[in-house]
């Protein structure tokens, strides 16, 4: 945990340390021009597909959230990301980090979270402006 994702010697890069792997379909949610862009290439680059918009028609493997504190109300965006999710599927939501612009209180992430039906799993500086937390349906 707090460890930044990034590039290696052996070409670890951040997707496949967030757990993206070759041939899953990653749908994009909360794209805007302050997003990392060195990030969603290497998911494309780790997964060997484009990123996905929501209502591409296409089930999802994971879901990539981009979220601010002012982009509305996160428990709405989260149960609308799991629409077009596998079972088991994770949603990895990218918040700016403490200090920046637009973040989001780790407690506000647990409370939307836990609403929407997820749970909170991992939470890892992901980029120099992002961090991830992973979140997941329950077992059970």
């Amino acid at each position: 945990m707090g460890q930044t994702a990034g590039q290696s010697a052996q070409g670890d890069g951040p997707a496949s340390r967030l757990g993206f792997r070759a041939g899953e379909i990653v749908q994009e949610l909360g794209w805007d021009e302050d997003c990392d862009d060195d990030l969603r290439i290497d998911i494309e680059d780790t997964t060997g597909n484009e990123l996905i918009d929501q209502g591409s028609g296409e089930v999802a493997d994971a879901v990539l959230q981009w979220w601010r504190d002012d982009d509305g109300d996160l428990t709405d965006a989260l149960v609308d990301a799991v629409t077009e999710l596998v079972p088991g599927g994770v949603v990895w939501l990218l918040t700016p980090k403490v200090g920046r612009n637009g973040h989001v209180d780790p407690s506000d992430v647990a409370d939307a979270a836990l609403t929407a039906g997820l749970s909170t799993t991992t939470t890892v500086a992901v980029t120099e402006e992002w961090s991830g937390t992973k979140l997941v349906a329950p077992k059970g």
